[in-house]
C-alpha cells in the first residue's frame, strides 16, 4: 500500500523490527532508508541492546537522510527507571533536496506505522539530536 504523496510502501520488515524492539526489547535502535528502486521504506541496520547512544548516531549517515527510532533508557527524578521510543527524522542540511522531499512527504505515514513512538524529533544536524536534547525532551 503506496502512500499516494511520495508513492512509498512500507516493508513489513520495518513494522516486524519496531515490534521487536518496543514489546519484547531486542534493539537498542533501528535505521531506516527510503530505497528508490523499490519505492519502499526498508530497514537499513538495527542496534542491539546493548549499543549505545554513540553507535546509534554513527550509524547514521552524515549527508543522507534516515529515519530512526531509538529506545532511551533512562531514571527519573524519582528514581524510577523509563524508557521512551523516539522517532528521528534526520534530514542534514547537505542532504539532496529531492531525498529531502521525498522523506518529508513519507515522514507522517511512514510514523502511523509504528505505533507506540512517544516523542518525535525532526534533526538537520548532529547537534540537533545529542544526547542532551535527547534526556531533556524524555523527562
Amino acid at each position: 500500500m503506496a502512500n499516494s504523496a511520495s508513492g512509498m510502501a512500507v516493508h513489513d520488515d520495518c513494522k516486524l523490527k519496531f515490534l521487536d524492539l518496543k514489546a519484547k526489547r531486542k534493539f537498542r535502535f533501528i535505521v531506516f532508508k527510503i530505497d528508490e528502486n523499490i519505492q519502499q521504506v526498508t530497514v537499513e541496520r538495527v542496534g542491539g541492546h546493548d549499543e549505545t547512544y554513540n553507535n546509534f548516531l554513527a550509524a547514521i549517515p552524515a549527508n543522507e537522510c534516515r529515519y530512526a527510532v531509538y529506545d532511551f533508557d533512562f531514571t527519573t527524578d524519582e528514581n524510577c527507571q523509563k524508557s521512551k521510543i523516539f522517532f528521528i527524522a534526520w534530514s542534514p542540511d547537505s542532504s539532496k533536496i529531492r531525498s529531502k522531499m521525498l522523506y518529508a512527504s513519507s515522514r507522517d505515514r511512514f510514523k502511523r506505522e509504528l505505533d507506540g513512538i512517544q516523542v518525535e524529533l525532526q534533526a538537520t544536524d548532529p547537534s540537533e539530536m545529542s544526547i542532551d536534547i535527547i534526556k531533556a525532551r524524555a523527562i
